[in-house]
């Protein structure tokens, strides 16, 4: 897994018990993801279709600063399945993994849509 990002967790990102709220984490993680499988779609015009289960591993606090890993898990003709996970930059600790995040392309109408992964894939470099 490569590790494309971070950020420094900031009071304003702090729930009520001074920890990284789920909900910003959450957040977070589907941007990056987003822009994941938009680099690996070669397309801006996806949505996040589902997220398996979270596992919230252990917390973040203000100050420590998280990085977001990110892997190509799998892919159909419409579609990209990422692996995530999110761990603390300097204790290489897990806070967050994903197994499961699911990105589908769209065409002009908001319909699944081909992209040009698989084609990619099956390609032999040269």
């Amino acid at each position: 897994m490569k590790f494309y990002s971070r950020r420094v967790v900031k009071p304003e990102d702090l729930n009520p018990a001074e920890m990284l709220f789920g909900g910003r984490l959450l957040s977070w993680i589907d941007e990056e993801a987003a822009i994941f499988a938009a680099c690996q779609m070669e397309s801006t015009r996806l949505v996040t279709k589902c997220i398996s289960a979270i596992d919230f591993r252990r917390p973040a606090l203000q100050g420590d600063v998280i990085e977001f890993g990110l892997e190509l898990a799998g892919h159909g003709r419409t579609s990209i399945t990422i692996r995530c996970e999110v761990r603390n930059k300097l204790t290489k600790a897990a806070i967050v993994t994903i197994d499961a995040m699911v990105f589908v392309c769209l065409d002009e109408r908001g319909k699944p849509a081909p992209h040009g992964l698989g084609t990619r894939l099956a390609t032999p470099a040269g």
